[in-house]
């Protein structure tokens, strides 16, 4: 779906045209969908997110300044959302009930529990810096590794349809891309 489509699509489901809607669901899914599986939520998670986004840019449909870039605005919308999800997953629930403290996991030895939990805090600390590196890559390289990301993987033309990349340029830039992510990561030790 080329820019220009999409901005005609936008303002024609802020007048009220159900058609573009559906047309706008069924173009920008797809990239909506591979922002939310790079995350790694759960399927449940991952659903609630989905609406999420939808309902949000339903929300904000008359007010998009550039209709053009709604691509833009759904993909930014979904990593938000999907850190919301991370934040709140992350809060500890505080409890001194002596059963809940001294309950022995059913998978084995507190000890094994011990460095399950260790090493899965480890796993979440490199995931944490990976993304965190991302983050900080340039909007093109972000846009354009979500993409790529997705799972089932989109076509190039797909891609280059998506984020208005020329196909012979999606590989090279892919590269780029990576290559800018492992430097960051491996200037800072985390690679």
């Amino acid at each position: 779906m080329e820019r220009s489509e999409i901005g005609a699509l936008v303002r024609s489901a802020v007048d009220g045209d159900a058609a573009a809607w559906k047309a706008i669901v069924e173009g920008l899914g797809p990239l909506v969908w591979s922002v939310v599986r790079a995350h790694r939520l759960s399927d449940a998670d991952a659903h609630e997110v989905y609406q999420t986004v939808w309902f949000r840019f339903a929300q904000h449909l008359g007010r998009l300044r550039e209709p053009e870039k709604a691509g833009s605005w759904l993909a930014s919308t979904a990593r938000h959302e999907c850190l919301k999800v991370y934040r709140n997953a992350r809060r500890l629930m505080l409890t001194d009930d002596p059963h809940v403290l001294d309950r022995v996991s059913e998978d084995g030895s507190p000890e094994q529990s011990l460095l399950e939990a260790e090493e899965a805090a480890a796993q979440s600390e490199r995931v944490r810096r990976l993304w965190q590196e991302f983050e900080e890559l340039g909007e093109r390289c972000r846009q354009l590794l979500r993409v790529l990301i997705a799972s089932p993987p989109p076509s190039y033309q797909e891609v280059s349809a998506a984020l208005d990349i020329a196909v012979g340029s999606i590989g090279p830039l892919r590269q780029r891309c990576l290559r800018r992510l492992r430097a960051r990561l491996e200037s800072r030790g985390a690679a």
